[in-house]
């Protein structure tokens, strides 16, 4: 079975930036691409360059976009449904690394732990040093 792939769907490309970020914890990440959503991009021209990449991925594939609404994941959303493919708006870091991780050791994807932990990975930072500081003084 091929290695699962990560496909990015962002606007303007910062789903890159994310991954050379990601690079410098884990190392190589070369099953991650991206499709960024540039402003002179239709959502008829977007869609088929994602239809297209799409048709590619091996099972077990999962995307990523960044906003839910927008038009990368409107596209996601189609690609996925019609090609049998997980799609996860909401991108971040946990997220993304919980997946490559996945990837990288097991070479494979557990998609229900993968938005679990991006969905656990959404903190008021704030209240939880406070919380962890009032039970320390207790």
């Amino acid at each position: 079975m091929e290695k699962p792939q990560v496909l990015l769907l962002t606007h303007g490309g910062w789903g890159m930036a994310l991954t050379e970020s990601l690079k410098m914890i884990m190392g190589s990440v070369d099953f991650v691409h991206e499709i960024a959503l540039t402003p002179e991009l239709t959502f008829s021209e977007y869609y088929a360059l994602v239809d297209e990449f799409a048709a590619g991925l091996p099972e077990k594939s999962l995307i990523l976009t960044d906003v839910f609404g927008g038009t990368t994941t409107n596209a996601g959303a189609k690609v996925g449904r019609d090609r049998n493919i997980k799609v996860i708006s909401g991108l971040n870091a946990p997220l993304m690394l919980e997946a490559c991780t996945q990837i990288k050791y097991m070479e494979d994807l557990n998609f229900d732990s993968v938005l679990q932990q991006g969905q656990a990975s959404i903190i008021d930072v704030i209240s939880e040093v406070t919380k962890s500081m009032e039970k320390k003084e207790s």
